[in-house]
């Protein structure tokens, strides 16, 4: 039943989203650009695929916290290494979209939500090493496992801070004074979405990046991206399938959602009109 909600979802998605080609907004079109056609494939990219590789030949066990709604523990759960890396890490596409949203926008302070591996981590972090990064996991394995994924790739600019989101969040804002960067991905429910959302916007400035991970896992999720996205201090929203990207540009005077697809997933959408 999951997995044909999932294609459902997807092809919902498929039918709406455009390719750059049908994108006159010139800013859009530079980041569709730079984000989902741009072909080079840079150093990092090949160590941290083979970083996962590795991960999905460990089938050591882990005893991992599961907080829930992120309130309180709920109880322990076994999982292998391998498993968390095939489920739970982000996606090799993305975790390129990611690196190249942060190389096209140059942030100099970054905040994740949701650590897991440290894969999604590490894509964000090589594409701006000297950034200020935090990256917050609540779970204390994963954390360990994170830690040392970066040291092995020789990443040594991201501050892993373990605990719930709910107690780390906060002091993770305060230090950083002001969010160029966020990418959620964890506890994928609407209304904690909603809280981190609201917690990080008073330190949004119109040129932060805000991206959510998994806005179509669920109802509750594609309930929080509408709300979201529907903020009055977002200003334009682009819709990846995977994750939301949301900009709080001040000189947009009305709102602009997207929908967008690379184009070799949909490679007669060249301009001259979509066949769907």
């Amino acid at each position: 039943m999951e997995a044909f909600k999932s294609l459902r979802w997807f092809l919902s998605y498929y039918l709406r989203a455009h390719t750059w080609y049908r994108v006159h907004s010139p800013f859009v079109y530079d980041f569709a650009g730079a984000v989902l056609e741009d072909d080079r494939w840079y150093y990092p990219f090949s160590t941290i695929e083979t970083r996962r590789e590795h991960l999905l030949r460990n089938r050591t066990r882990l005893e991992l916290a599961d907080y829930g709604a992120g309130s309180r523990l709920r109880r322990k759960k076994k999982r292998t290494v391998a498993s968390l890396a095939r489920h739970s890490a982000c996606r090799p596409e993305v975790g390129r979209w990611l690196f190249r949203m942060v190389s096209h926008f140059k942030p100099d302070t970054m905040l994740e939500l949701g650590t897991s591996l440290g894969i999604s981590t590490a894509y964000q972090a090589a594409a701006a090493p000297k950034a200020k990064f935090i990256s917050i996991e609540g779970d204390p394995a994963c954390t360990n496992l994170a830690k040392e994924n970066l040291r092995l790739l020789g990443i040594t600019n991201v501050e892993i801070r373990q605990g719930r989101f709910e107690d780390e969040l906060l002091p993770a804002l305060k230090k950083l004074e002001k969010l160029d960067h966020l990418f959620v991905d964890g506890n994928h429910r609407k209304e904690p979405t909603l809280d981190y959302f609201r917690q990080c916007l008073p330190y949004a400035h119109p040129g932060s990046v805000f991206v959510f991970d998994d806005i179509h896992w669920s109802v509750e999720m594609e309930e929080a991206w509408e709300q979201i996205k529907a903020h009055p201090e977002v200003s334009l929203s682009i819709d990846l399938f995977f994750v939301g990207v949301v900009f709080f540009r001040k000189e947009k005077l009305e709102k602009e959602h997207f929908t967008l697809i690379p184009w070799k997933w949909k490679p007669w959408a060249v301009g001259w009109g979509d066949f769907f």
